[in-house]
């Protein structure tokens, strides 16, 4: 046994994985939209246009500048336990980061307030109506 695997055999922890970046997913070239983080940008957003589905709602705002897009995702109570919510928020946001952020415009804020429904749905489909809803002009 090599000297650095004997110390760390005799010490009880293991010795830390040299491990690559994870490969590219999506559309090649497009960087993921910023994210929503504060509540007042939850709120400024909720002003601005709803469009609604079976799978979540989105509300869509044009802050007026040309900066890049950003998202926020939202999931009530009325969805379930945490477990549950996470989950719908974790294919939401794979949703987005994989088909539809090349869809938003910039200058754009967009909340995606997320249903039980998306458990259910299959990703294809869940990808399909979440870039169509962001294509969609009112």
């Amino acid at each position: 046994m090599s000297q650095p695997a004997a110390t760390a055999a005799a010490s009880g922890c293991l010795p830390e994985r040299k491990t690559g970046p994870l490969p590219e997913t999506g559309k090649p070239g497009l960087p993921s939209p910023a994210r929503l983080r504060k509540r007042a940008e939850f709120l400024a957003v909720r002003r601005g246009e709803k469009r609604r589905g079976r799978l979540f709602l989105l509300e869509v705002l044009n802050r007026g500048d040309e900066g890049p897009p950003r998202v926020g995702f939202t999931v009530t109570k009325k969805t379930g336990n945490a477990v549950q919510r996470n989950r719908v928020r974790r294919r939401l946001k794979e949703a987005v980061r994989v088909h539809a952020a090349g869809d938003m415009q910039p200058g754009n804020d967009y909340v995606i307030v997320g249903r039980d429904d998306v458990l259910d749905a299959p990703f294809g489909q869940l990808a399909a109506e979440l870039s169509r809803r962001i294509r969609a002009k009112r």
